[in-house]
């Protein structure tokens, strides 16, 4: 059953301002951990429900680490169904794509093509900038009053191109970002070493770069963790361990959530908030059509062995699509795009082309032979915007579809969600975010 046609029938499903309710987050990766804590200090009372041991166990778990609000672009871009043809017979490819033919990846595919001209990348990547730029100041706002600590760095993400080409288009962000009044540096070769004088030592030629001096990195697991140490200091109660089998509906006048069944009891509650990434469609099967599709990614965690040697912040690779991220003592790379559906296993081509990318640019900076290898699913929406806010059933709120940007957009998608449900007006507009913009496709 497709609700969307009669989402504009819908009344406010919030309560009103000032009133607490009890109110149930599904999932406790970042997204979910971070909407529980603004719901809570707006003084709901919150239980996050998770089918792991704790928090950020699943795509939150080791993911690039940028906070690059200026770097969020969409996925569907002028061109990219070319490129898209090229990559998928080259060798260390940063897209993959391998058809299932099943109902939800032919749509998905579909709208994302839909979406891949110049009109409608300049406004995804518009809300997708404003939405990544209130995150990074709520970010900073929350560190300010908890002094939350994640390995975090304020030193800018800087994105390298290996070609002129690359260099060249790059015009087209660059107009975006004077457009939304976000800084930026254009570097060549040499100005490119003073933000990362390591890549003197990069064994490829390159051209030069983009540089955004206000992104953040740091690590989202770390952040996750703390930030679920103090949602329970005030009052967030955490069911870990718990797997979620259903919502419980009541079709009696309209559809309603009055709770959540999980294996072993049911839960009540006055709303449910949906931050389950990728498995966001699987639970709401049958009552809601969800637009989001698992892209796969991979990453690598290596100690640093040489400081000198090593990235100052985060450096984003423009030819493979790869991030190398530097945290106090180790460096993540990350990236790469598979469309796989919901395979999770471990593939070592992946693993040499992350390899091959931090030797080249950082040679001799970290030990690749001590490295983890993880990879993870990120939930991406044809348009790239996650969908937050309510949805044609009442009481039921979601927060999820972030893609490789759950991280950057993290604090700023929970504020917006709990000012939402809260019957409050969002600092940013939100109007845009939510399900509602799928209703006529």
């Amino acid at each position: 059953m497709n609700t969307l046609g009669n989402f504009q029938l819908m009344q406010k499903t919030a309560s009103p301002i000032g009133t607490t309710m009890n109110i149930i987050v599904l999932g406790s990766g970042v997204i979910g951990v971070t909407s529980a804590y603004y719901l809570a200090k707006q003084g709901h009372q919150v239980t996050v429900i998770d089918r792991h041991s704790g928090s950020a166990l699943d795509t939150s778990f080791a993911n690039a680490g940028q906070i690059s609000p200026g770097y969020a672009s969409p996925w569907a871009a002028p061109g990219i169904p070319a490129k898209a043809m090229r990559w998928m017979f080259a060798k260390n490819s940063p897209l993959t794509i391998r058809p299932d033919w099943t109902l939800g990846q032919v749509k998905w595919m579909l709208s994302m093509l839909k979406n891949c001209d110049e009109a409608h990348y300049t406004r995804n990547k518009s809300r997708m900038v404003r939405l990544a730029e209130y995150s990074r100041d709520m970010l900073i706002e929350l560190r300010a009053q908890t002094g939350i600590a994640y390995e975090g760095r304020e030193q800018g993400t800087t994105q390298v191109f290996r070609s002129e080409t690359q260099l060249d288009a790059a015009e087209k962000d660059i107009k975006v970002l004077q457009e939304l009044g976000v800084p930026y540096e254009l570097l060549d070769s040499k100005t490119l070493l003073n933000a990362e004088p390591a890549l003197a030592n990069s064994r490829v030629p390159l051209v030069g770069g983009l540089r955004l001096p206000n992104d953040e990195t740091g690590d989202c697991q770390l952040f996750t963790e703390h930030l679920t140490d103090l949602c329970q200091s005030i009052g967030v109660q955490f069911k870990f361990n718990t797997t979620i089998t259903d919502l419980v509906i009541d079709n009696a006048s309209t559809a309603t959530v009055t709770g959540v069944r999980c294996s072993n009891e049911v839960l009540s509650a006055d709303a449910v908030l949906c931050t389950l990434g990728v498995y966001t469609p699987l639970l709401l099967k049958g009552q809601l059509d969800v637009p989001i599709y698992p892209i796969k990614g991979y990453s690598i965690t290596l100690p640093i062995i040489d400081e000198s040697r090593a990235p100052q912040s985060t450096v984003l690779d423009e030819t493979y699509k790869v991030a190398v991220t530097r945290f106090d003592n180790r460096i993540r790379v990350g990236g790469m795009a598979e469309l796989r559906g919901y395979d999770k296993s471990l593939i070592a081509s992946r693993r040499e082309t992350l390899e091959m990318v931090i030797n080249d640019l950082y040679p001799n900076a970290g030990d690749t032979k001590a490295a983890s290898f993880w990879t993870g699913l990120r939930p991406v929406t044809p348009d790239s915007t996650p969908i937050i806010g309510e949805t044609p059933i009442k009481n039921l709120w979601l927060n999820a579809g972030h893609g490789t940007l759950g991280w950057t957009m993290a604090c700023g998608s929970a504020r917006v969600v709990a000012d939402l449900m809260s019957a409050k007006t969002p600092d940013i507009e939100s109007a845009d975010l939510n399900i509602s913009r799928y209703k006529n496709e």
